[in-house]
């Protein structure tokens, strides 16, 4: 399955209900995210631009595109952003494919 982070950052009014009954997301994340025939590796909070992330393992592209839209319109979020992860052992073979087409592409001008 491949790995993707999510990122997130929720609407103030979904910090208020949080802070007046705190629960598990990551309960509510998992379902969600088991639903989709997935896993969910890990859920941070942090400070910055974003509220969290999490590292979710899906089946397709589709699977991960159909989450990001199922949490944006639960209407909790203000950002929902999602990145496909990179092993360390795959860079190598990525690498390799990316010296492929840079040496088929030609530059403006050239």
């Amino acid at each position: 399955m491949a790995a993707y982070a999510i990122f997130f950052s929720y609407t103030p009014q979904a910090w208020a209900r949080m802070m007046v009954k705190a629960e598990d997301r990551a309960a509510a994340a998992r379902a969600m995210i088991e639903s989709a025939g997935g896993t969910l590796e890990s859920l941070y909070y942090m400070l910055g631009d974003r509220d969290g992330f999490a590292v979710v393992h899906v089946p397709t592209n589709e699977d991960v595109a159909a989450l990001s839209i199922a949490i944006a319109s639960s209407g909790a979020f203000t950002h929902v952003e999602s990145r496909a992860l990179v092993a360390p052992q795959d860079l190598a073979g990525v690498l390799e494919k990316a010296a492929a087409a840079r040496g088929a592409y030609t530059p403006p001008g050239e």
